[in-house]
């Protein structure tokens, strides 16, 4: 019996299985707004059989986009934008995650197919906001270092995000902490140089991702899960590593953070990261037999019998897939085939798959 297709149970949300579309950046949200291609996009893999389907990162506030295209959700307008598409994928069988985020000192950018460089000091473009004055690479300018009153109001726009994601009908919300994005920049001794309580020891570094997830957990239902998202290495020599990563997790899962989101690297440019067919999976399997919390591991995972594997020995609860639900919407229903596992194929499409809706 294929563990990747039997469900999984976080607080009151049952996933149909264990696989959840990656959150993937469209870049198509002119003033942060979702529109037909987020319906088209996130629904058709919710139909394709994904046991979760998750947003883009969703900007807490204009400052805290990658780009001037992010999804966004700081105003109630955003949320009246993403309720039908909440709806259609717990319409469709799956559930729906949000994923929020702070760009921080990496915010400004050109989107990825108009070379992704730094416009801060273009008519579009902003002053990025980052933990110390230290430029992400060259050509990026220092980020301004942010004060009490900066801190604060990122704190409170998480906590609105959250707020408006429970609005809009989501059932999973996760919080950014990867990628070299605001808050992992003040956990990494990489891009965090402060002298005050938020640099430093681990402690002091972990303490602004650590109040976000505090003022995220009051602000989210309680009986709806919460997930956190982070680096688990910088692969950098003094940077984040998995030691201080487990220790993160320990303390998210005091506030009530129901899973750690495993991913690396991306806190600086340029540096080697020995990406293999699901090489998170380790950092995932530490986490959570050392930390005692639910992990997903993401990464290059593209086959069935890989993502069986990870779950099924117990490396994680859950993974994410990216690259493969681009490549093929149906990339859960065609995996459950593989696993000769269940997958219910949508009524309206049973002719293609022989008798009945089961793969």
């Amino acid at each position: 019996m294929s563990v990747l297709f039997s469900p999984l149970q976080l607080r009151s949300v049952t996933f149909r299985n264990r696989v959840a579309v990656s959150p993937m950046c469209m870049y198509a949200s002119p003033e942060g707004m979702p529109g037909s291609w987020h319906l088209v996009h996130l629904g058709s893999r919710a139909i394709g059989g994904a046991g979760m389907v998750m947003t883009e990162a969703c900007a807490i506030s204009r400052e805290g986009r990658i780009s001037p295209m992010d999804l966004g959700i700081w105003s109630d307008d955003h949320v009246q934008a993403l309720r039908p598409i909440a709806q259609f994928i717990r319409e469709a069988g799956a559930v729906p995650g949000i994923q929020i985020a702070h760009a921080g000192r990496k915010a400004a950018t050109a989107v990825p197919w108009l070379g992704h460089k730094p416009i801060y000091d273009q008519p579009l473009g902003w002053m990025p906001l980052g933990a110390s004055p230290v430029p992400y690479a060259a050509g990026y300018p220092p980020p301004i270092e942010m004060g009490a009153t900066d801190l604060k109001k990122v704190v409170d726009d998480f906590a609105a995000s959250a707020r408006r994601a429970a609005a809009a009908g989501f059932q999973v919300l996760e919080c950014h902490m990867a990628h070299g994005y605001l808050l992992h920049s003040f956990m990494s001794p990489i891009a965090n140089q402060r002298r005050d309580g938020y640099g430093g020891s681990l402690e002091n570094r972990a303490r602004l991702p650590l109040e976000v997830a505090a003022a995220v957990r009051e602000a989210w239902p309680r009986e709806l899960p919460l997930f956190v998202r982070i680096s688990c290495t910088d692969w950098v020599n003094g940077g984040w590593d998995l030691p201080q990563s487990i220790q993160l997790a320990r303390w998210m899962q005091e506030i009530g953070i129901d899973l750690i989101d495993c991913s690396s690297g991306a806190v600086t440019a340029d540096v080697p990261v020995p990406a293999a067919p699901g090489f998170h999976a380790p950092f995932a399997n530490a986490i959570r037999q050392q930390a005692g919390i639910a992990t997903a591991a993401v990464g290059l995972i593209t086959e069935a019998v890989q993502a069986e594997q990870i779950v099924g020995t117990g490396l994680a609860d859950l993974v994410f897939v990216g690259r493969g639900f681009l490549d093929d919407p149906y990339w859960a229903l065609h995996a459950a085939r593989k696993l000769r596992a269940n997958g219910d194929w949508p009524v309206q499409y049973a002719r293609a798959v022989g008798a009945g809706r089961r793969t």
